[in-house]
């Protein structure tokens, strides 16, 4: 039963990142939204988790997980009703960025008071699975809740799902979860704190600016100060007496390999979901319900996959599981990579479905020997920095491969005749998909339909190109999961004391 109320906030935090999908044309046209900003109100709520979970992590094992968890629970009810009666598009970025804070109490809370409740490795295992697919899940059926939501209600509705969610689990949580804190750990180091976000922050900002625009100098000097006050915040770790980081976790082969692989995975992951919204919205033109409607294929894959490699780890060695995985994924990927504006929605469906029984494995079991891989009175750090990997991913895949695929759509178009369209009119539709399609049903049937058919084949290049890339990203994966992690042995054959080093 605890297990259950731990999936709660899961489902709703993954879900959080990908409900806002379908909302974004209504969003965007109600409160006036560029598309920099757009992009904002996307990737301000991932930014935001990545950027202090270290720290709430941290906190946890400090003050209480349990105790976090539902002080989380309750700021996120108030940032969430704030986000659904936003009334600009700045207002909304606040919001979303409150959000974030709320949610990275909750995401380390939830995957270390597991490490507690199931202390045998098979059954810590099975439970981060169900952890996992949780999140999953909750990623997989946003779009399809957030388009129902759509048919029926206002963009803000879909912000309003965390609040009953979390009452439940402020309801239930005392009463059926167990409380941890390290009782030795001292005061929390607020300049660590600050140092933590000081350095993320602006290399994720850099990152996706050089992604969009090329290699400029504004850009470039975030990256730059982003890393140096990173350079500062791991010094400054290694000489106080209370670390907010153990920088000793990354003395355990298990432990970074695993992080990193857990990295580049969600990249991927999330960039396909980012693309794989838009096309049914805007190639193939569904209507939000029924685009969302098409992710339950791929959740129902995610449950079969996500429960299926803890068992199958039990037979063979982790690493083997997670890159025979990750090159079915990467056969996925592939197929995405061929498709065309006429393909039809059957490629792209076998495509998804191929990725999530592939990726799945890489998840969870990375997540396990993460968090396995850390002493009882730091799991808390240990769980913080699993979610900030993850987070991070998913919010630079977004941010990354969206950018990446945008510059390719504005390549491609800027190399097509726009016969009938002004120059202020050819800017907007070269700018991006959504700028075109909401373009076209202002123009004459013959030259909107003209601009939607090359800003398809465009669009749909973009994401080939992006396609392409992730399956070299996952083959990659693979290849340095079977090295760096060699001498895993299957779950349950080996004691926490025998991770490799």
């Amino acid at each position: 039963m605890g297990l259950a109320v731990l999936a709660l906030p899961t489902i709703l935090l993954a879900l959080d990142l990908t409900v806002l999908y379908m909302a974004l044309p209504q969003l965007g046209a109600e409160l006036g939204a560029t598309n920099t900003q757009l992009l904002w109100i996307t990737d301000i709520y991932g930014f935001m988790i990545a950027g202090v979970l270290i720290t709430m992590g941290t906190l946890g094992d400090r003050v209480g997980r349990r105790r976090l968890l539902l002080i989380g629970a309750t700021a996120f009810i108030g940032a969430s009703v704030l986000a659904a009666y936003s009334t600009s598009p700045e207002m909304l970025i606040v919001s979303r960025a409150l959000l974030g804070l709320a949610g990275a109490t909750l995401t380390p809370s939830t995957l270390s008071l597991i490490t507690n409740m199931f202390a045998d490795p098979r059954q810590r295992s099975l439970a981060i699975g169900v952890w996992l697919t949780s999140f999953s899940v909750g990623g997989a059926i946003g779009p399809a809740v957030g388009g129902a939501l759509l048919e029926r209600f206002w963009w803000g509705s879909v912000f309003l799902l965390g609040v009953p969610v979390m009452v439940l689990l402020l309801v239930c949580g005392p009463a059926l979860l167990p409380e941890y804190r390290n009782p030795g750990a001292g005061r929390l180091d607020l300049v660590s704190a600050v140092l933590s976000l000081a350095a993320i922050l602006p290399v994720v900002y850099g990152v996706k600016q050089i992604a969009k625009d090329g290699p400029q100098a504004g850009p470039l000097l975030a990256v730059a100060a982003g890393l140096c006050v990173g350079v500062v915040f791991v010094r400054r770790q290694r000489t106080i007496p209370e670390p907010l980081l153990d920088l000793r976790l990354f003395g355990n082969r298990r432990f970074t390999g695993a992080l990193v692989s857990m990295l580049l995975g969600m990249i991927t992951l999330y960039a396909f979901t980012f693309y794989f919204t838009q096309y049914l919205q805007l190639v193939e033109g569904l209507s939000p319900f029924a685009a969302g409607l098409w992710f339950i294929p791929m959740a129902a894959t995610t449950i079969a996959a996500a429960m299926a490699a803890p068992l199958i780890a039990r037979r063979y060695p982790p690493p083997r599981v997670i890159a025979a995985g990750l090159v079915i994924a990467a056969g996925g990927f592939v197929m995405l990579a061929v498709i065309d504006a006429g393909s039809g929605l059957s490629m792209m469906i076998a495509g998804g479905i191929v990725i999530a029984v592939g990726i799945n494995p890489l998840l969870v079991l990375s997540t396990d020997l993460i968090v396995g891989s850390a002493p009882p009175d730091r799991t808390g750090s240990a769980a913080a920095l699993q979610e900030t990997s993850g987070e991070l991913g998913a919010a630079l895949g977004i941010a990354v491969f969206g950018t990446l695929g945008t510059a390719v759509y504005s390549a491609r178009m800027a190399g097509m005749p726009l016969d009938g369209l002004s120059s202020a009119g050819a800017e907007t539709a070269r700018d991006g998909f959504a700028g075109a399609f909401a373009l076209a049903a202002e123009l004459p049937a013959a030259v909107g339909g003209a601009l939607l058919t090359a800003a398809r084949e465009a669009f749909v290049t973009g994401m080939n190109v992006v396609a392409a890339i992730s399956a070299v990203v996952l083959l990659a994966i693979a290849v340095l999961t079977v090295v760096v992690l060699r001498g895993v042995r299957p779950v349950g054959s080996e004691t926490e004391s025998d991770d490799p080093a």
